[in-house]
Order: structure tokens, then sequence, then C-alpha cells
């Protein structure tokens, strides 16, 4: 059995990161040597796991079986491993996190920097991704989304008590273009798009007043995938900008943003931590679970 098992883990990589190479920089082997594992298990089981070819790595039908059976199986002995390591009198462990910059920046940094100084022996690995990754089958421990979105299955920690959008521009801007005052006029507007991955389409803007929701597709010069790069257009007199109202804040204070169709930007569920029941077992990760949870006394650096 032991024959069998030799080599799964290697398997499991290459089919998550769909790359010898990235794989073999995860693990901390040769590609050669990888290659030859993962070739040696497909001998032993006696079926071909993997294509092959000069550009691409992916799952055959049985490597794909093999991925949604075993994989989730193997997360949870090793969650299971960890947990026992970590009774001692430190807490240890390395996690990986899936959240948009934003969040890192605003939410989980501030909270994970002192964390992590205290308890010298947990790692964190953290990815930013604006696609609706499924964390439980890419390996990740937990990821951070706004908390309507987030999967029914998954244990829900908020890191937030709100979230809310805020429409801006900059003063040059507005000397240029009269002020919107209904989200129908964005048409008629230079707004700078932020495209999401997932389904590689643009972002529609979304409002609601008076129990009327809209989303609005807006239009512009610019397209970005990173929310920071869409601020740093606005500043810069490119158009409209749909953004966090908390990373609109200091720059609405300070003048070189204004803000419009506030009355139409609604309050939405917060920002979650969320991640698979299995992770309850690991004392480390409680740990990190609690330092980021919400609190009252979080008002103040969730409104810097």
């Amino acid at each position: 059995m032991n024959d069998v098992l030799d080599g799964l883990t290697e398997f499991l990589t290459v089919a998550r990161e769909r790359s010898f190479t990235r794989a073999a920089a995860k693990l901390g082997i040769a590609q050669p040597t990888l290659s030859q594992t993962v070739r040696a298990l497909e001998d032993r089981l006696g079926v071909r796991l993997l294509i092959r070819t000069t550009r691409s790595v992916s799952p055959t039908e049985a490597g794909e079986r093999l991925l949604q059976t075993a994989g989730p199986r193997l997360d949870d002995i090793r969650a299971d491993l960890e947990a026992m390591r970590e009774l001692r009198d430190k807490p240890a462990g390395t996690f990986r996190i899936s959240a948009i910059d934003f969040t890192v920046d605003y939410i989980l940094w501030p909270k994970l920097a002192p964390f992590l100084e205290k308890y010298p022996d947990i790692k964190i690995e953290i990815t930013i991704d604006y696609a609706m990754t499924d964390i439980a089958a890419t390996g990740y421990d937990a990821g951070v989304r706004l908390g309507g979105v987030v999967a029914k299955d998954m244990i829900a920690v908020p890191l937030t008590p709100h979230a809310r959008f805020a429409v801006v521009g900059s003063p040059s801007y507005f000397e240029r273009h009269p002020a919107p005052t209904v989200p129908q006029d964005l048409t008629g507007h230079r707004c700078i798009n932020l495209r999401l991955p997932t389904y590689g389409n643009l972002y529609a803007w979304e409002f609601e007043k008076d129990g009327q929701e809209l989303r609005v597709r807006v239009d512009g010069q610019v397209v970005f995938n990173g929310i920071f790069q869409v601020l740093n257009a606005a500043l810069d007199g490119f158009g409209l900008a749909f953004i966090p109202e908390t990373m609109a804040a200091p720059h609405l204070e300070a003048g070189r943003l204004r803000r419009v169709l506030e009355e139409w930007c609604p309050y939405w569920e917060g920002y979650h931590l969320y991640y698979p029941t299995r992770r309850q077992s690991s004392p480390a990760f409680a740990l990190l679970v609690e330092v980021l949870r919400y609190r009252e006394q979080d008002k103040a650096m969730q409104s810097r």
C-alpha cells in the first residue's frame, strides 16, 4: 500500500499547479526528480494521470478523478498531522490565504503584522486573487470575500462590520464633466473599469436606492485587474472609479477626490474570512482566526 501512495503528494501538487516547474519549486525538489516520481506512480497504477505538452500540463480523466477524491482526503490528513505537531508550547504552522490586495492592505495586514511578531513559528502565505477561487480544491486554508458570496458549506468569520463602495473622481475630472445625478448618467462618463478573471468580464457597478437595484456597465479609456490601479487612475483624472469606501476616505478628506451618487451606494454584508470545517482541528489556525475576527474596538482601524 505504501508503494501506491508514494508520489501522490507530488502528483496532486503538479495537478493543482498545472506545471512541473511551479510544483517542483513548491515542493523543493528538482524538476526531473518530480517528473520521474509522478511517472512511477502512473506505472504502479497502470493509468496515465497527466497530459504533458511542451506548453502545458493538465490531468487526464483519471487524474482529475484522483485529484478530486484523494486531494481533499490528503489535505485532511495533513491538517490532522499538523495539529498533532502543534501540541507544543509554541503554536506553529503554515497557512495559505486567498484575498484581493485591498483586503490584505486594509484588513488583514494591520492585524497580521503584530500577530506574526508574537508567534514566530506561524507562517502566512497570501495570494492576491480576484477570481472566485475554490479554496478547498486549490489547497488554500482560508479566503476573504464579502459575506454575501461565501459558500454555505464554509465557516465564515466577520472581518469588518459592513462594506460600501464609492463613486469618485478627481477635481480636475469634474472641471471638465458635470457630476452624474443618477447611476444611468454614468454611461455618458469616462469610467475606469475593473476586469474580474473568473468570468473574463468587466465588473458592473452595483447600486441600490429605495428598493431599486441597478447594475450599470460603464465604459472608459482604461481597464485594470487590480483595485489600487483603478484608484491611481482616478487620482490622475482619467475618469470615475468605483472603489471601496475605506480606500477612498483619505483622498476624499484631503480633497484629492470628490464623491458622487453616495445615496445610491448601499451597505453590503462585510468582508469575512472563510474556511472549510477541517481547519477547526488546528490550534494555530484557531489563534489566527481569533486575531482577525472583527470586534467593536476595531472601528477606529477600519475607518482610518
